[in-house]
């Protein structure tokens, strides 16, 4: 039986799922009655927002010009923040589709990820797809594709996956020009983790690509990584759910159950080897991945203390079938035991949060998402931060400095200047503007990822009408004239408002925050001050007035000076309340503040 390792790759809502799906109908993998849309999507949230999350990979057999071909796909997220999915998938295959929407052409994600693949060696099928919606710009998609890969414009394929409209080429099209898989002639046995997850009986299950050997029930392997060990429980393959097969032979995509009940001992980019391996000095892994970094920092806080190691377990289960996410615990004096995690992006903080509430029942109070800081102390040594509670004195702080990231902005030529506009209210660093194809230019700057992490891409969004896209990369770090905001509140800091911004956007973040605060801290029996301060110098102040008790209501007749009096009394009380009153913040304040 002849093998075909490959993936599709496109922005997102470019179409995979849907061309996945026509591929399911097309081969006989899925019945015609159990068929619903997005069939590889699983999880209820893919479904609900219309996007790829998790790879799925799925085998599929097909008979072409008279001989039985194995179909192993592997479908993609396209957002930028799951990038390292993709990446992963990539390591696993011999060829990708690269889809582009006809109405929409090429976008800043279809670019990144055609790196990836060009990184990795692939055979690259171009297809454009919806040629069947009224605004297709076919010809025009078509020419910038062309100019990208330097192919002829009649070598690209015209589809419609919705439709099913010439799906079938494309099927041809992956037999004829992807290669087979090969093995490179050693002995011993090699697959590579792409993907895991926890199985309560089976332990965990490790999704892998075999390049070398078999893999068969009963038999002994090793993770060459951590060094764990253990017997293959089940061998299998996915269809697309998991169907248990005799083994796995070179060039095989499918998965082992390994009966580990530890998360961390089988780790995604992993080498699977036979345990002897482990002392033999010649054995060469595969080559996995680059560990992903961390780009956005946000605290996760249990709203019952009770809850913690609740979510220390839920995180560790999550970040089996998510292997970008890093975590470290994490103590606050106003929120209690949490944790610190680290993130792809501001759409991978949404999925987790929403991911633990939905699937194990936690409710949390996140923090403002941040990015991680390094900063040179006077004595010479760096310090890595990633919150600003945890930033040195000002006094011993030599410089900080930030990560900067290669930001790339797609839009078509009637957006470039209101698309231009908006970036000059950043900080940023124009390197320049290319033209793919007539209609679509390409914007380049350098950015600090601080300035993009919130709420850019949805500003993006508006001042494009959705027409634009970006993609961003680590370029990494650099100094800038950064300082700590910090929030009084009746004279004690407040730690978990401490933010590092920017001198020149000092002020406006200070007056926004207390300003803010104002609305929604309760007022208490005597006049709280809320300050926004810079090291020892005020920036910005507003006070809530003392709540208003009548202490003369139970008197009655007698003198207006005995009422004076009492008034008096009250007046210097509320004044010595000032100076030595604390302000016990419920936990609501906290929750407002660090809602976005």
């Amino acid at each position: 039986m002849e093998i075909r390792n490959f993936v599709i790759i496109a922005h997102i809502d470019h179409g995979k799922s849907t061309l996945a799906d026509r591929f399911l109908e097309l081969t006989g993998t899925v019945e015609k009655r159990k068929m619903h849309e997005q069939y590889l999507d699983t999880m209820e949230l893919e479904r609900e927002r219309g996007i790829t999350i998790k790879l799925q990979p799925v085998r599929m057999s097909y008979a072409y010009s008279g001989r039985e071909y194995m179909l192993n796909l592997i479908d993609t997220p396209g957002h930028v923040d799951f990038t390292y999915e993709v990446s992963r998938s990539l390591a696993a295959v011999e060829g990708a589709i690269l889809l582009v929407d006809a109405s929409k052409g090429v976008q800043a994600q279809t670019l990144a990820n055609l790196h990836l693949a060009q990184q990795q060696k692939l055979v690259i099928l171009p297809v454009i797809n919806k040629i069947d919606l009224p605004n297709a710009r076919t010809a025009q998609v078509k020419e910038e594709l062309s100019y990208l890969l330097g192919v002829e414009p009649d070598e690209i394929l015209e589809i419609s996956a919705k439709s099913g409209m010439n799906v079938q080429k494309v099927l041809e099209l992956v037999i004829e020009k992807v290669p087979e898989p090969k093995a490179d002639g050693s002995k011993e046995c090699r697959a590579l983790i792409f993907d895991s997850t926890f199985d309560a009986y089976k332990g965990v299950l490790a999704y892998v690509r075999v390049f070398n050997g078999s893999l068969r029930q009963a038999m002994p392997i090793g993770a060459y990584a951590t060094r764990a060990k253990a017997e293959v429980l089940e061998v299998g393959y996915f269809s697309p759910g998991l169907v248990q097969g005799k083994s796995l032979s070179s060039g095989e995509i499918g998965y082992i159950a390994t009966g580990l009940k530890d998360p961390g001992q089988i780790r995604v980019g992993d080498t699977i080897t036979d345990p002897v391996m482990f002392e033999d000095k010649n054995f060469k892994p595969l080559a996995g991945y680059k560990e992903p970094r961390p780009m956005v920092f946000a605290s996760f806080f249990p709203e019952r203390g009770e809850d913690y190691d609740l979510l220390k377990d839920a995180l560790s289960k999550l970040k089996l079938t998510d292997a970008s996410l890093i975590y470290e615990p994490e103590a606050s004096a106003g929120l209690g035991r949490g944790f610190r995690v680290g993130f792809l992006g501001m759409l991978h903080v949404e999925i987790i949060s929403e991911r633990l509430h939905r699937e194990f029942n936690l409710n949390l109070i996140i923090s403002t998402p941040s990015v991680e800081y390094a900063v040179t102390l006077k004595k010479g040594e760096t310090v890595l931060i990633r919150s600003a509670a945890r930033l040195p004195d000002p006094s011993a702080v030599e410089s900080i400095a930030e990560p900067i990231v290669a930001l790339e902005l797609i839009a078509p030529v009637t957006y470039v200047g209101s698309v231009m506009e908006l970036v000059s209210t950043f900080r940023n660093v124009y390197h320049g503007t290319e033209y793919i194809g007539k209609e679509t230019a390409l914007l380049k700057y350098d950015m600090p990822l601080s300035e993009i992490v919130t709420d850019f891409y949805d500003k993006l969004k508006s001042v494009s009408s959705g027409y634009a896209s970006m993609s961003y990369e680590p370029k990494g770090m650099q100094k800038g004239d950064l300082i700590r905001l910090d929030i009084l509140i009746a004279t004690d800091l407040v730690e978990p408002f401490s933010r590092i911004v920017p001198r020149e956007k000092s002020y406006f973040e200070g007056r926004a925050m207390v300003s803010k605060l104002k609305d929604i801290v309760p007022p208490q029996m005597f006049e709280v001050s809320i300050q926004a301060a810079i090291g020892g110098k005020i920036i910005a102040a507003e006070s809530i007035r003392a709540r208003k008790k009548d202490v003369t209501q139970h008197m009655y007749g007698g003198d207006i000076t005995r009422k004076m009096k009492l008034r008096e009394k009250q007046k210097r009380g509320k004044a010595r309340m000032k100076e030595t009153g604390r302000v016990s913040l419920p936990q609501d304040v906290f929750l407002k503040m660090l809602k976005r």
